[in-house]
C-alpha cells in the first residue's frame, strides 16, 4: 500500500482549513497549522516528507511572506512546492510571492475542480525533477565513490608493498582532515572551503606513491638505513610527483595538481632542513605542510618492521618539541588544540566507512537543496520507529532545538512523561514548560550550548525539574549541531534528559551526613567552620560571638558509668543546647564533650550567653553536670575563624583556671595563660589548635 503524501495547510480561518482538508483528504495526508509559526515549526519537524505547502497571505505571528522567507533561509524552498491561496488580488503581492518561491497563486474564491488538479500537477512535477535529481545526484555520488575507489586502491597497494600496517593512508587521511578543519577555524590565511579540505584530505591519500618505485628489501628492511639506502628512499617523494605529472590527459584537475604537491613537498620542513627541493616556510603548500605532522605522527604511534609504536603522548611531545623537524608554528597550536580529539578519531575511524563529514560535502557538492527518496523515507520511518522504543524502554526524554525558529521538539514519550507538547514555539515565553523547567536553568543551558565547540561539543549538567508537580533530578546532556561550515553559528541542538533523582537523593544524604556529627547530628567541625568562615565574610553591621563549651566533669561520667551513659548524656546535652539558640545560630559537636556555637547579635550578648550557660547546665539523669563556656567576640577579638576560635578557647581555659562551671569573654590577660600552661610538662591536658579533630 502506498504512503499518502503529505500536504500542510497553513491558514488562520479554520473554515479555509476544512474546505481545503475536504478536498483533499481522500488522496493526501493532511497537516494543518493555524499560523506562520505553527507551519514553521511543523516544517522544522517534518520537511523532508511534506510534499506541499498550502499557505495564506493574512495569518498572526507570522505572515506568508515571512514564512516563505525563513523556508528560503533553511533552504526548504528548494525541496517543498508552496501554492499561494489567499483573497489578496494585489499585483504587488502575486509578484512578491513568486519572488520568494511560491509554485503558483490562487485566488479565493476558487473552483474545487481546478484547484484540486492544479495540486496535483503540483506534486506531479515537483515529484519528477526530485526524481531527476536524485538520478543525477547517485550519479555524481556514484563517480565520487569510484575516484575515492581509485585513490585508496592504489594508495593501498603502495601501503601493501611497504609492509605497513593497512591503516596507514586511512590515519593520514584522518589527522589530515582534522588538522584542516582546526586550521580553519583559527585563520583564514590559507582560504580552506569545506570543498578545498575534503580535496586534500582526498589527495593526501597517494602521498607516498612513490614508494612503488622503491626497492622492496629497502622498504621493509627491519634494522636501520645505510646512508646510501636512505638516499634511495628520499627519491620517493619526486618519483611520486613526476608519476602525476606523467597522466597529461588530467593535469588540469585539481585532485591531481594537490597529490603532486603533497607527493613533492611532504617531507619538507618549515625550516628548510627538509627534501627534495629545501623549501622553507610557506613556500611549502598548506596542503604538503599539514600531510607532512600527518605522516610523522602517524609514523611515531604505528608499529613499522624497525619500531616499535609510541603512544600518543610520546608522539606528541617528540612533534611539539622539534624533534622530527621543524613545523608550521601555527599548525604545531592547531595539533596541540585538537590532540585529544585526534587520538580518538584515529581510534574509531575504521577501513571502508566514510566519515559523515564526507557524506554531508559530498551530499552538499551534489546538488544544494537536500532531497530524498522514497527509499529514504522508509529508512527514517524505520529509525523513527527504533529512536521511540529506546526512549520509552530507557525512560530518556529526548529534545531537538532550533535557534533560528526559536522552537523546541520533545520526543513523543518524553512530552506525555513531562507532560507538555511535542512542538513548543519560544519555550522561554511558554507558561507550562516554564512551570516544569525554570528560565534560569533554561538559560544556563543555552549558554553552555553556545559555548561549545565541535571539538568539545558535548555538555551536561543537572538539573531540577517539576514534573506533574514532583520535583526530580535531571541530568540534561546535550550538543549543537553545525552545518557544512563549522564556522558559522550552530543551527540545532539535540539531547537527552535522563531521571537522576535516585542518584541525587543519595549524593545529598552523603553529603548530610558528611556535614553532621554521626552521635548528636549537630553540624561536624569541619561543615561548621566552613559555615562560620562565610558568615564572617559577609558580616555587616551586626556582630558575632564564638562560644566553646566544655562539660566540666564528663571523664568521671564515663569512668564511672561506662560510654554508652556517656554517648547517652552528649545526645541529651546536644538536643537542650539546640532548643536554647536561636534557627540563625550556628551549633556545632567540635570534640568529645566540647561544643561550638556561633551567634550574630546587635546588643546585650551577655544575656545570650549567660542564657545558654544557666540552660545547659544541671541534672542529667541524676547526674550533675557543669559547663566552662569561652567566648570571642568580632570584630573586637577577631575577624577569621581561626582567630575568633584561638581566643574563645583561651577564654575557655581561663573559665576552667578559674574554677569551671562559669563563662568568660576573652580578654588581653589571656592570651599567655594557654600556651605558658601547655609549656608546663605536668600538665596533662593539652588543648587544641583549631584544626585539629
Amino acid at each position: 500500500m502506498n504512503r499518502k503524501a503529505k500536504i500542510l495547510i497553513a491558514d488562520d480561518s479554520e473554515i479555509n482549513r476544512a474546505m481545503l482538508s475536504d478536498i483533499l483528504a481522500p488522496d493526501y495526508e493532511v497537516l494543518e497549522a493555524a499560523d506562520g509559526e505553527a507551519a514553521v515549526a511543523c516544517m522544522e519537524q517534518q520537511h523532508t516528507e511534506i510534499a506541499l505547502v498550502i499557505l495564506d497571505i493574512v495569518m498572526p505571528k507570522l505572515d506568508g511572506f515571512e514564512v516563505l522567507a525563513i523556508m528560503n533561509r533553511k533552504g526548504w524552498i528548494n525541496s517543498i512546492p508552496v501554492i499561494i491561496v489567499s483573497s489578496e488580488t494585489s499585483p504587488s503581492y502575486i509578484d512578491h510571492a513568486y519572488q520568494l518561491g511560491a509554485s503558483e497563486y490562487i485566488n479565493r474564491p476558487f473552483y474545487k475542480v481546478a484547484i484540486r488538479h492544479r495540486i496535483e500537477n503540483t506534486v506531479k512535477l515537483h515529484t519528477k525533477q526530485k526524481h531527476l535529481e536524485n538520478i543525477v545526484a547517485e550519479q555524481i555520488l556514484e563517480k565520487e565513490k569510484s575516484n575515492m575507489v581509485m585513490v585508496d586502491i592504489l594508495s593501498h597497494i603502495v601501503e601493501f608493498r611497504n609492509g605497513e600496517s593497512g591503516l596507514h593512508v586511512l590515519h593520514i587521511r584522518t589527522i589530515t582532515e582534522v588538522l584542516l578543519k582546526q586550521l580553519r577555524s583559527t585563520c583564514s590565511q590559507y582560504d580552506l572551503t569545506p570543498a578545498r579540505t575534503a580535496l586534500i584530505t582526498n589527495a593526501s591519500s597517494l602521498h607516498d606513491i612513490g614508494k612503488i618505485s622503491i626497492p622492496e628489501e629497502i622498504l621493509n628492511k627491519p634494522g636501520k638505513l645505510t646512508k646510501e639506502e636512505f638516499e634511495i628512499i628520499k627519491t620517493h617523494s619526486a618519483i611520486g610527483a613526476q608519476m602525476l605529472e606523467g597522466l597529461t590527459h588530467y593535469q588540469n584537475e585539481e585532485l591531481v595538481q594537490v597529490a603532486r604537491e603533497i607527493c613533492r613537498w611532504h617531507h619538507e620542513r618549515y625550516d628548510g632542513g627538509g627534501y627534495p627541493d629545501g623549501l622553507k616556510g610557506d613556500e611549502i603548500p598548506v596542503s604538503a605542510q599539514v600531510v607532512a605532522i600527518a605522516d610523522v605522527y602517524d609514523a611515531l604511534t604505528s608499529k613499522r618492521v624497525y619500531k616499535p609504536a609510541c603512544s600518543h603522548e610520546q608522539a606528541m611531545e617528540m612533534i611539539l618539541n622539534g624533534e622530527c623537524g621543524v613545523f608550521n608554528p601555527l599548525l604545531l597550536e592547531c595539533l596541540k588544540e585538537v590532540g585529544d580529539y585526534l587520538e580518538n578519531e584515529v581510534k574509531i575511524r575504521s577501513a571502508g566507512k566514510i566519515t559523515r563529514d564526507s557524506i554531508h560535502t559530498l551530499a552538499y557538492d551534489a546538488i544544494h537543496s537536500y532531497n530524498v527518496s522514497d527509499r529514504t523515507l522508509d529508512l527514517l520511518e524505520q529509525e523513527r520507529t527504533k529512536y521511540q522504543f529506546y526512549a520509552s524502554m530507557t525512560k530518556e526524554i529526548q529534545f531537538e532545538y532550533s535557534y533560528e525558529s526559536d522552537t523546541l521538539i520533545i520526543s513523543e514519550w518524553g512530552a506525555a512523561q513531562a507532560g507538555v507538547k511535542e512542538s513548543i514555539q519560544h519555550p522561554l515565553s511558554d507558561a507550562t514548560l516554564l512551570a516544569i523547567f525554570s528560565k534560569e536553568d533554561f538559560c544556563d543551558l543555552r549558554e553552555r550550548l553556545q559555548s561549545a565547540t565541535p571539538q568539545n561539543p558535548i555538555v551536561s549538567q543537572i538539573y531540577r525539574l517539576t514534573v506533574h508537580g514532583k520535583p526530580r533530578w535531571y541530568k540534561w546532556i546535550a550538543r549543537p549541531i553545525w552545518g557544512l561550515d563549522e564556522d558559522a553559528p550552530p543551527t540545532k541542538a539535540i539531547g537527552k534528559l535522563v531521571d537522576n533523582e535516585e542518584e541525587q537523593s543519595t549524593l545529598e544524604k552523603l553529603t548530610l551526613q558528611a556535614q553532621h556529627d554521626d552521635l548528636t547530628a549537630l553540624l561536624s567541625r569541619n561543615h561548621a567552620h566552613e559555615e562560620i568562615e562565610e558568615r564572617l565574610v559577609n558580616l555587616k553591621e551586626n556582630k558575632a560571638a564564638l562560644l566553646v563549651l566544655d562539660l566540666d566533669t564528663f571523664k568521671s561520667v564515663n569512668d564511672s558509668y561506662g560510654h554508652s551513659y556517656g554517648d547517652k548524656m552528649l545526645r541529651a546535652f546536644a538536643e537542650k543546647l539546640r532548643k536554647r539558640v536561636r534557627n540563625t545560630d550556628i551549633v556545632a559537636r567540635i570534640g568529645g564533650d566540647e561544643f561550638l556555637v556561633y551567634m550574630e547579635y546587635r546588643e546585650n550578648i551577655e544575656k545570650l550567653v549567660e542564657r545558654i550557660f544557666s540552660t545547659v547546665s544541671g541534672n542529667y539523669d541524676g547526674f550533675e553536670v557543669s559547663v566552662s563556656i569561652g567566648a570571642a567576640l568580632a570584630p573586637e577579638n577577631g575577624v577569621t575563624y581561626e582567630e575568633l576560635f584561638l581566643c574563645a578557647d583561651q577564654a575557655l581555659y581561663a573559665s576552667k583556671h578559674a574554677g569551671k562551671n562559669q563563662w568568660k569573654f576573652y580578654d588581653e590577660s589571656m592570651k599567655d595563660m594557654l600556651s605558658s600552661d601547655l609549656r608546663n610538662p605536668l600538665n596533662e591536658k593539652k588543648r587544641r589548635t583549631p584544626n585539629e579533630t
